[in-house]
């Protein structure tokens, strides 16, 4: 049976996952209600967890050391907590790996059309053969990425949704948005594989290049 995760560790592990957001994003991104997320934020800013940024008129929280620490230490916890936890989010990570440089490569090939004369020339989407073929290569990302995802709500909630994310950015980009591949600001196909790949690193306890 999958295990719902308390509400004080979805709120400070949005943040984490989010890298920066606001009351808005943090709220919405485990679906808790935005009063409640609000008020745990400003907690988690009273016990040095989280630091409010602004930045060109927007602004929003980020994780200290301190709530870096924090989270990684309630993931723990909860992870010990869950029959066969560990092993499951550990042996869907294996998977995972492989998948996630062949979604690098697929973000690379979407941004760099090489030619003859210039190895790193911008991809202008002129070339509809090309961008069909990272298309497809996305495509069978997404069909994995659900059996991978299916692993890990088997044991915890909190990962629902990265798959069907995934499947509604990558329809966007078929039909023609291409800056749902990798585009910043929307929740592109990249964004949403960067944040799942967060989210698997900060449960293990592992740090990117581990």
């Amino acid at each position: 049976m999958s295990s719902r995760s308390a509400v004080e560790l979805l709120v400070l592990h949005a943040v984490r996952i989010k890298g920066v957001a606001d009351e808005a994003a943090v709220a919405e991104r485990f679906g808790v209600g935005r009063e409640r997320a609000g008020e745990l934020l400003l907690d988690f800013q009273a016990f040095g967890w989280i630091s409010w940024s602004e930045f060109a008129g927007s602004g929003g929280w980020s994780m200290t050391a301190a709530g870096r620490a924090e989270n990684e230490r309630q993931l723990a916890v909860e992870l010990q907590g869950v029959v066969d936890g560990e092993e499951t989010v550990r042996a869907a990570y294996e998977v995972f790996l492989p998948l996630n440089g062949r979604l690098q490569q697929a973000c690379t090939d979407w941004q760099l059309r090489p030619t003859p004369v210039d190895s790193l020339a911008f991809n202008d989407h002129s070339d509809p053969a090309w961008d069909k073929v990272v298309i497809g290569e996305l495509q069978a990302l997404d069909q994995q990425l659900e059996s991978v995802v299916g692993r890990l709500t088997g044991v915890l909630d909190r990962f629902q949704g990265y798959d069907r994310r995934f499947s509604r950015a990558l329809g966007r980009a078929v039909a023609g948005e291409v800056a749902w591949v990798d585009g910043t600001g929307v929740d592109s196909c990249h964004t949403v594989w960067f944040e799942l790949h967060e989210d698997l690193l900060a449960t293990l306890g592992l740090q990117r290049g581990d």
